[in-house]
């Protein structure tokens, strides 16, 4: 027989002759049949064979033969003893159970538990219950309804420029043209006048020889009112390089000019929002918003020469903007998108438009004469440092050169000079037209806002450099004139 004890010592099982039962230390809830059990651990064995009584094993020493259990007690024994014989002890009986439970995994349900799973089937949701509801989209601001218009009525009026360029004498030969420069234009007049910068079209014509007049210097890719696009020759009218300024023209069908509508510089505030469409990275039709964060910015041209009066933007202007439209909040042009102040080639917020006020002037010359006749000093300014070098204290524009034979020479100004003693300061420009002149662009502007033989009125200070009681305050008159170079 084996018995088995609890810690107590209690025997909890009877004699049976010829069986042996093993104890596992703890066996989890399993369910046999229809019977749900816990088999509560074993904590000691007992066993006898035949008539020979067996020794005790029991942790506490006891003898389990001289502990007397109740009648409840041996109940419990014996339904613990049955459950305990249909536990798989050997690897025989361990490989069957594990044989069985891999064939019930393949058996179909039968109908009743078909039917459950059905039930849980039809519980599943369906991917039309798991996508997420659209929320409705609100009413669109009127200043969201000011920025779709303003785009929809001037995108038309902004055009894509490539520049074209012969690489090799091979490709001149079978006349093939490869596009270099990429930039962008605005729609001037219904006559297929464009504008751009100068310096998108710089490729080809530093191959033209001056004074030579070429067929074809860029492909304009223009939209029409139906919206589709289409790639057109242009070729060139005339180009004012110190203005980085250049004028195209395309025989295009009037569905597909759009004259841009033009505004004044003179009436752009600080704050006040602009829009800037143009093509950078050759993305095309691109609409930026900023506002304007400067005015009167002296921005230095790739041929060297200062555009005066330029205007400053946040608005995002990047490589292929050149040559687009800074529109006001009414769409009205207000600058051509020439330039950005960046270390790295990308916009950094401060971007440069050259003012229409001057576009104004530059374009009716490029397209009627081919070039411009700009009103001019005929003077040249000496650098600041020189200035300094030279014991110069006044804030103004030095003067450094004086055209022989210029409107200038003859009014009296007077230039930088060397004398036995050293060299000699110059006039020192303080003031044209009663405006302060404190650095070049500032004289610039004052000359450009006239026509050529329109007089202007110069304040100076003769002197400069040497005792302070030499030092003379004069006034001149002069007549602007074309300008040499130009001649």
């Amino acid at each position: 027989r084996e018995a088995h004890c609890d810690l107590a010592g209690r025997r909890t099982g009877r004699m049976l002759r010829g069986a042996t039962y093993t104890a596992a230390a703890r066996i989890a809830p399993v369910q046999y049949g229809s019977l749900n059990q816990t088999r509560r651990p074993a904590t000691c064995t007992r066993r006898r064979v035949g008539r020979t009584p067996a020794a005790n094993i029991c942790p506490n020493g006891d003898d389990a033969d001289e502990q007397e259990g109740t009648d409840t007690d041996r109940a419990a024994a014996k339904q613990r003893m049955r459950v305990s014989s249909a536990v798989p002890t050997t690897r025989r009986e361990l490989m069957s159970v594990a044989v069985s439970v891999a064939a019930a995994a393949v058996t179909p349900f039968p109908p009743s538990s078909s039917a459950a799973f059905a039930s849980t089937a039809e519980l599943t949701p369906t991917l039309a219950e798991l996508t997420p509801a659209v929320s409705p989209a609100r009413a669109l601001t009127d200043l969201e309804l000011g920025t779709v218009d303003l785009f929809e009525r001037s995108s038309r009026s902004v055009v894509n420029v490539v520049d074209l360029t012969v690489l090799s004498g091979q490709a001149m030969k079978s006349g093939t043209v490869v596009p270099e420069g990429n930039g962008t234009g605005v729609v001037w007049d219904a006559d297929g006048h464009l504008v751009t910068n100068w310096h998108v079209i710089a490729g080809i014509l530093s191959t033209v020889p001056k004074g030579r007049r070429v067929e074809e210097v860029a492909k304009v890719t223009m939209q029409g009112s139906n919206g589709t696009t289409r790639t057109f020759s242009a070729t060139l009218v005339g180009a004012e390089r110190s203005k980085d300024l250049a004028v195209l023209k395309v025989n295009a069908p009037p569905e597909y000019v759009w004259p841009v509508n033009i505004g004044r510089s003179s009436d752009v505030r600080v704050g006040q929002a602009v829009f800037a469409i143009g093509n950078p990275f050759g993305f095309d039709h691109t609409l930026t918003t900023g506002v304007v964060s400067g005015l009167n910015r002296t921005i230095k041209s790739q041929a060297g020469s200062l555009i005066s009066g330029g205007i400053q933007t946040d608005a995002a202007i990047n490589p292929g903007n050149s040559g687009g439209a800074l529109l006001d909040s009414s769409g009205r042009l207000v600058g051509i998108n020439t330039a950005i102040f960046t270390n790295t080639g990308a916009s950094t917020g401060v971007g440069f438009a050259i003012p229409v006020d001057l576009v104004k002037r530059v374009v009716p010359q490029l397209i009627e004469f081919g070039s411009v006749t700009l009103p001019s000093l005929n003077i040249t300014v000496a650098d600041p440092n020189v200035g300094k070098q030279l014991g110069v204290k006044s804030q103004g524009v030095l003067v450094q050169t004086v055209a022989v034979g210029s409107a200038a020479a003859v009014a009296g100004l007077l230039p930088t000079r060397r004398r036995l003693g050293g060299i000699v300061a110059g006039d020192l420009v303080m003031a044209a037209d009663g405006r302060r002149v404190t650095g070049e662009g500032d004289l610039v502007a004052a000359v450009e806002a006239h026509q050529v033989g329109e007089m202007i009125e110069l304040m100076v200070r003769r002197g400069e450099g040497g005792d302070e009681k030499d030092v003379q305050e004069l006034k001149f008159i002069v007549k602007l004139e074309a300008s040499k170079e130009a001649k």
